[in-house]
């Protein structure tokens, strides 16, 4: 085994070091250290050099001043195989240092507490510990930097079995090593530049990049990267076990289906994304009852679709897309009037869902394109904050939109029971979800559970939402229902009876009385909207003449 090694370990984060310093002595190394850390390892009994008996010069200024030596970063950025460098090195009683493991002070934790003064945040910029990190992952063709606790024990595993850390591995470890500085660097550039400018910057870091096909378009080029940080449950960071390589517009609508039933928690929902808008959003007693409200939603749009579940999926809710055996009833326009007919199966892109049951996969997997996400359990606990937007020159962040709304206040004669502002809150999710200006009809199809019946997204006004889009969807879905279930009653007065139990949910206020009146011809009589227009008492005096209830929220849910 070699010997004769040198290793330098100074670290903020103590995590494991005594064991790892006492490693490598058994491997041979001297080991080199600074202040804590010199005392934590000598008080364990690992062997342990001071810096300052290879320097010559005592630690100083409280510490701020111990390794800026040249006897420490000559030993450091020295090339081993230039003869003139090891002549420099020899003549100047520099010996070569061929592992570092240091960790920085913990600037970012400092900053982040609340009411941290300057001096603190100051005190908290290390000098040293980057300096070393940048020399050692410069020079690392003959240095290993150990920037990271868990890269202790591959580093130890390695000179076990080889006798030294292979290139390989010290490349990784010095970029690593870099990103590291990058993001320390870009912290106390982030807080000072508001403490000392009042300047906010923004720096964003993503990681794992990986080529797409191609982007939005054929002609686009794209690619895919990771926020390593992120806990919360998502598309990004959920595990691909069936189909395709993932798309740019899977990743965008997969997106936009998961956050929709993450506002479904507390039962089981299913949306079924378009184009990033819930053509179908619905709850249900089982993933496969949400499922099918859902896909009833508009059978149409959801060919292609991208669905998300908030539940596992189980092998019912794969039968409903894939069995063959499972027989699935459509209808289509023919001569005027509506004919049913049998579809084989559905397509469908992307599935994603906390987990699949092996039945599933196995249903799944017989098809070699459909994509299976798997996120994990959708816990609300490490929610990211913030979004951004990418504008040509520019960056736009925001809170994201993770509440429904601020009240629920009743400003009409006519009131909303207790059952209707259940109802309620579920169309609100699903306007929430939907492009504006936004109208989304959602009624109770079966005791505590809901559907979207009608949805009119990204008009240029509210009306032409309702009246051309929402409502036109919700007739065709209840002439579909009508014909398929015979209920025993003309289908105008099926009609009538149908809209008035609905929900008519809108993502922003009405700036006149139009959207009421348009709602009372078609016999909705329940309405739910933020409010706040200068005009609100125009749609309030209209709901009173014509018997609506409506409520207001205080909370806009604008998706552009």
């Amino acid at each position: 085994m070699a010997t004769g090694r040198r290793a330098l370990i100074s670290v903020s984060d103590k995590t494991g070091v005594v064991d790892f310093a006492r490693a490598l002595v058994d491997l041979g190394f001297t080991i080199l250290s600074t202040g804590g850390t010199h005392r934590l390892l000598s008080e364990n009994g690992v062997p342990v050099t001071a810096v300052d008996q290879v320097t010559g010069f005592p630690e100083m200024m409280d510490g701020r001043v111990k390794t800026l030596h040249p006897k420490i970063h000559g030993a450091l950025l020295g090339l081993r195989d230039n003869a003139e460098h090891a002549a420099q090195a020899a003549a100047q009683g520099i010996e070569w240092i061929d592992l570092v493991a240091v960790n920085l002070y913990p600037f970012e934790a400092t900053a982040a507490k609340p009411g941290v003064s300057i001096e603190e945040i100051i005190e908290n910029i290390d000098i040293g510990g980057p300096s070393m990190v940048r020399s050692a992952a410069k020079n690392h063709r003959f240095v290993a930097i150990v920037t990271d606790p868990s890269d202790y024990a591959p580093v130890l595993d390695e000179i076990r079995r080889d006798g030294a850390v292979s290139a390989e591995t010290r490349r990784r470890l010095a970029v690593k090593a870099f990103r590291r500085t990058a993001d320390y660097d870009s912290a106390i550039d982030r807080t000072l530049s508001g403490r000392f400018l009042e300047e906010p910057v923004l720096r964003l870091k993503y990681t794992d990049g990986r080529p797409l096909r191609y982007g939005e378009n054929s002609h686009q080029t794209a690619a895919f990267y990771r926020d390593a940080s992120c806990r919360e449950a998502s598309v990004a960071g959920a595990e691909i076990i069936g189909g395709k390589e993932m798309s740019f517009n899977n990743y965008v609508d997969g997106d936009a289906a998961l956050e929709a039933v993450k506002d479904l928690s507390g039962g089981i929902g299913v949306a079924v994304i378009k184009h990033t808008n819930p053509c179908g959003f619905a709850t249900g007693a089982s993933a496969r009852e949400a499922l099918e409200r859902a896909w009833a939603g508009d059978p149409i749009s959801a060919f292609g679709s991208v669905i998300a579940c908030n539940a596992p999926v189980d092998l019912a809710f794969a039968e409903f897309l894939k069995g063959e055996h499972v027989r699935h009833i459509g209808f289509v326009v023919s001569a005027g009037r509506l004919v049913a007919q049998e579809i084989p199966n559905k397509f469908v892109e992307v599935v994603v869902a906390p987990d699949f049951s092996a039945e599933a996969l196995d249903l799944f997997g017989r098809s070699k394109t459909l994509r299976l996400l798997k996120t994990g359990p959708l816990d609300a606990a490490g929610a990211e904050p913030k979004t951004f937007r990418k504008i040509t020159g520019g960056m736009l962040e925001m809170d994201r939109d993770l509440a429904v709304w601020d009240r629920f206040e009743g400003v009409t004669k006519a009131r909303f029971d207790e059952r209707r502002k259940a109802l309620a809150e579920f169309t609100l999710k699903a306007c929430k979800h939907t492009k504006s200006n936004a109208i989304v009809l959602g009624r109770e199809y079966s005791p505590g559970f809901f559907q979207v019946i009608g949805m009119g997204a990204g008009q240029p006004n509210r009306v032409d939402s309702l009246r051309k889009l929402a409502v036109t969807k919700a007739l065709e879905n209840l002439e579909m229902e009508y014909a398929a279930s015979n209920p025993g009653m003309d289908f105008d007065a099926y009609r009538k009876k149908a809209f008035s139990e609905m929900v008519l949910a809108s993502d922003a206020f009405f700036p006149y009385d139009d959207t009421v009146r348009a709602a009372a011809e078609f016999g909705i009589r329940f309405i739910v909207q933020p409010g706040g227009s200068k005009r609100d008492a125009d749609s309030i005096r209209a709901c009173d003449e014509l018997g609506i209830a409506m409520a207001c929220t205080g909370l806009r849910h604008f998706r552009h």
